[in-house]
């Protein structure tokens, strides 16, 4: 059952600006203030977990007031001036829409996508887009027990693999049991790094979204994100502990291929996002949006209360 909103209007003083809370039962609070939900740089967007609709902080001041948008989405995505929102379909079975929006969150496309929303992501400069939807079962927790569908997009060459398993990986021979997940792409809109799972086991891979092959680079990596910079992915390891949520997250470094493991000690189940060369962010169920330094040092902070999905604006766009 969705939350029930209560939306209690505030009148603010001073340039005539109006704001608002969003209020649920159990007495949560999100302030909002009016204006436009752009990306824009300096500005964090995330998916606000009160009306289920993409939002905007100031990246300065992220504990401050919100911007709420119209645009409903499970998983949102921002890079290169433009969004992609996955969201879940219109209709009584499960399916997923990957609807793409310009800077001011405008549909420019939409692609209909079987199961349900989990994963979305773009290349910096917006070119290449990658999405990942649970067909059977809707946990990572489980070896085994779940399929899942991850596609690419090429949105210059309009070129669209609505299903990597076909790729090719040196070393592996091709099997049933083979799901992928988590795509994120290098600068050069032709390389990405993914999880693949198979026999039990995960890894990271690196692969050619051209020639639509790969090869493993490390055991028990999921959900890569690279660095800015693109000299680390930022990866969660599973370990022994929690069973709903049995995971740590490290920062590999590609070329020494040794991994640091970060500060945030709870189990995070997400593809988290490189804010800058430094620092990365998550969202935690019912905790929000988090930070933690890329270097293992430091301790977590919280960004943005009652939110998920975040992303900054990086690049120009392309395509």
């Amino acid at each position: 059952m969705r939350i029930l909103i209560v939306v209690a209007a505030v009148i603010a003083l001073g340039a005539g600006a109006t704001a608002y809370a969003l209020r649920a039962p159990d007495a949560v609070s999100v302030a909002v203030e009016a204006g436009p939900v752009e990306l824009s740089s300096g500005r964090l967007m995330f998916v606000d977990e009160v009306s289920g609709r993409v939002a905007s902080v100031p990246l300065a001041d992220p504990s401050g007031p919100r911007r709420v948008s119209s645009l409903s989405c499970k998983r949102f995505f921002a890079s290169g001036g433009q969004g992609l929102c996955l969201a879940d379909a219109s209709g009584p079975l499960p399916g997923a829409t990957a609807v793409f929006v310009d800077r001011g969150l405008a549909e420019r496309r939409r692609v209909e996508v079987d199961g349900v929303p989990n994963r979305a992501k773009l290349s910096a400069d917006g070119r290449m887009a990658s999405w990942t939807t649970f067909v059977t079962g809707d946990s990572y927790a489980q070896a085994g027990t779940f399929s899942t569908r991850t596609a690419i997009f090429d949105q210059q060459t309009e070129a669209y693999a609505s299903n990597i398993e076909g790729t090719s990986v040196s070393g592996m021979k091709t099997v049933n049991d083979m799901n992928w997940w988590g795509v994120t792409f290098a600068p050069d809109d032709r390389t990405y790094y993914a999880t693949l799972s198979t026999g039990g086991k995960t890894y990271l891979v690196q692969g050619d979204a051209v020639d639509e092959s790969a090869k493993p680079l490390r055991e028990n990596a999921e959900c890569p994100s690279l660095s800015p910079d693109g000299k680390r992915v930022a990866f969660k390891k599973r370990v022994a502990g929690d069973g709903v949520r049995p995971w740590r997250q490290h920062v590999l470094d590609l070329t020494t291929m040794v991994e640091t493991p970060l500060a945030e000690t709870r189990g995070i189940d997400d593809q988290v996002v490189w804010l800058d060369n430094d620092t990365i962010a998550y969202g935690l169920p019912g905790e929000g949006i988090w930070a933690v330094r890329a270097n293992g040092e430091g301790a977590p902070r919280q960004l943005v209360p009652h939110a998920s999905s975040p992303s900054v604006v990086l690049g120009q766009a392309k395509g």
